[in-house]
């Protein structure tokens, strides 16, 4: 029988410490290193970006589990009392990343900062801490796909401690919220890269680009979940909006480019445009 990780990682007398929040905590710490030391290079103040996270965090949790909750309200109406136990898992990415985006907007414009320049230094950290915090579901053994078969897992060559963790309600299952990370991961160490390509990316290309490569990702490994939320008709919410933005950040490049010859490149700054 398969012993499960436990997914408390310390006690502060009374206060449990989970290692679904560590796991969280560590992706913004580096994420904020990260967009900070761009920014400088970008011409963003290291100021403005710590005042933005200081909205945008918080705004982006409440909203990540407003999202979740709503499609989950046929069990969260009959369990008001579990609804602020975001600690348990139970957050939604696409929640999170339309709270974000609405402080990041709202911010910018009134420091007079350009938005696109702002999410291009961000993107690359927002799919790292994506990436980061898929952990958080693994030791919570939420975020798994379909059942699978032990002989398949170690086809896979993973570590036994995965292996195990894997073993959930009495089968094992795919690891899903692996097959995410890893993809997040790349994406990260593309995007990364690319932008300091002289010439590659023109503004808002960057975080575009994120939207396609995530957006692609996830509608893939969405339909290896067992645990999506769901729309009328079996339609999976995260599929269907990782078709709109996938097509929609294509659609919005391609618009960008052809019709406004004069876009700066991303190494150009960050003078308001």
């Amino acid at each position: 029988m398969s012993i499960a990780l436990n997914p408390i990682a310390f006690n502060l007398g009374p206060i449990l410490v989970h290692w679904y929040g560590i796991f969280i905590a560590t992706a913004v710490l580096i994420a904020v290193y990260l967009s900070v030391k761009e920014g400088r290079k970008r011409g963003i103040q290291p100021d403005n970006i710590y005042d933005m996270i200081l909205w945008a965090l918080p705004v982006a949790i409440i909203c990540a589990r407003i999202y979740y909750v709503v499609f989950q309200w046929s069990y969260y109406s009959q369990h008001l009392n579990e609804i602020v136990k975001i600690w348990d898992g139970g957050i939604a990415i696409y929640g999170a990343l339309i709270g974000a985006f609405v402080v990041v907007f709202l911010y910018c414009r009134s420091k007079l900062i350009s938005v696109w320049a702002m999410l291009d230094v961000i993107a690359p950290t927002v799919i790292m801490g994506q990436g980061i915090g898929r952990w958080g579901n693994f030791m919570n053994q939420e975020a798994f796909g379909k059942i699978t078969s032990l002989a398949f897992l170690k086809s896979l060559h993973l570590p036994n401690f995965i292996i195990n963790q894997m073993f959930i309600q009495g089968f094992y299952r795919q690891p899903t919220f692996l097959y995410e990370s890893l993809w997040d991961l790349l994406g990260f160490v593309l995007l990364m890269n690319l932008r300091q390509i002289q010439g590659f990316f023109k503004r808002g290309e960057v975080v575009l680009s994120y939207v396609i490569w995530y957006s692609f990702g996830r509608f893939f490994v969405e339909g290896m979940r067992t645990d999506s939320l769901m729309l009328f008709g079996g339609i999976r919410v995260s599929q269907l909006l990782s078709i709109i933005l996938f097509v929609g950040a294509i659609g919005l490049m391609i618009y960008r480019r052809k019709n406004d010859s004069d876009l700066p490149y991303y190494l150009d700054g960050s003078k308001l445009q």
